[in-house]
């Protein structure tokens, strides 16, 4: 959700499927994009931050991914399983490694 951030290319290249939500987005917006199959979340806009404990209690098994330039919200801290800016880490690895967290 979000900005690209280079995460779709990075995410094709391991043959996933991905749905982009565009922002701003609402709980209606999530259910479009079918949230409950997904496996991964990733938001890429820190002004979406209210979403991610709508996301956690429709799905809470989801692995959630905050990869914005932006710092993490306090009440957000504990329901993300990441946090990374996307200076410091470039989308492949990140994708590369929350793909081996989800097979773990």
């Amino acid at each position: 959700m979000g900005p690209d951030r280079g995460l779709e290319a990075a995410l094709a290249a391991h043959d996933v499927t991905t749905t982009r939500i565009e922002t701003p987005a609402s709980a209606a917006d999530l259910d479009a994009a079918e949230i409950d199959d997904a496996s991964l979340f990733f938001i890429t806009d820190g002004a979406e931050a209210t979403l991610i404990p709508v996301a956690r209690e429709q799905h809470p098994d989801l692995r959630i991914v905050w990869y914005a330039t932006q710092a993490v919200p306090e009440f957000v801290t504990r329901q993300l399983d990441l946090g990374v800016d996307p200076r410091l880490a470039d989308a492949a690895v990140l994708v590369e490694e929350q793909l081996q967290a989800l097979e773990s």
